[in-house]
Parts: structure tokens; sequence; C-alpha cells
């Protein structure tokens, strides 16, 4: 049961960090391409990486972190499903250069930032 709950507080968190981010990315960076997706894309998949290679060498115990932080936090925070839609919403629209701009940002910024998530969490 404890699990549950660590997932929920952590969903709650990191839907409403996501909600902040996106936000403030927009009221900075504007509205004309998802930058607020992208931040909580790459930033997530850094801290997933993190906490991974954390939970991989024992520096901190998988329960009940894992379910906190891991499922809750970093499953409610990034936003794949956004990240699809607002690139088929895109392409719809006719901007294929933005588009393919957000697949190739989010996909190599998110596989490159969850390596270097890994890579840290690993040092000793």
């Amino acid at each position: 049961m404890l699990s549950y709950l660590a997932v929920a507080v952590g969903g709650a968190v990191g839907a409403s960090l996501r909600y902040g981010l996106n936000e403030l990315a927009m009221n900075v960076l504007g509205k004309s391409f998802p930058f607020g997706t992208l931040l909580v894309n790459i930033l997530g998949s850094f801290v997933l990486g993190w906490v991974y290679a954390l939970f991989s060498s024992g520096m901190l115990a998988v329960s009940p972190w894992r379910a906190l932080i891991a499922i809750g936090l970093i499953g409610a925070f990034t936003t794949f499903s956004t990240f699809s839609l607002d690139t088929v919403l895109l392409l719809q629209q006719g901007d294929w250069l933005k588009a393919i701009t957000n697949v190739l940002l989010n996909v190599l910024l998110c596989l490159t930032l969850a390596w270097l998530g890994l890579k840290l969490g690993s040092m000793k």
C-alpha cells in the first residue's frame, strides 16, 4: 500500500512541475514551438537515468524511492504523449520543419541526457 501512496504523491508533484515548467517556457520562449514539452522530456530523461544509476549502485534504496521518484514523479513529469500530440499538430498545420525538429530534438536530447544521467549516477 505504501508503494501506491508513493506513486500518487510523486505523480502529483511531477504533474505540477510539468505544468509549471510548461507555463514558464511558454511565457519566456513563446508558443511557436513546444519548448515546454521538450524541456520536461530532456530533464525527465536525465533525472531518470541518474536515479536509475543510483538504484543500481545501491546508493539509493529501491523501496520506496523507485515508486516515488521513477514511477510517480518522473512518470507524471515527462510527457511523451504530449510530445506525440504536439508533433502531429505541427504536421497537421503543415509545419513539417518544426515537426521534424521537435522529433529530432526530443529523441536526441532525451537519449543523450538519459545516458549522461546514468554516467553521473554511476560516478563513485
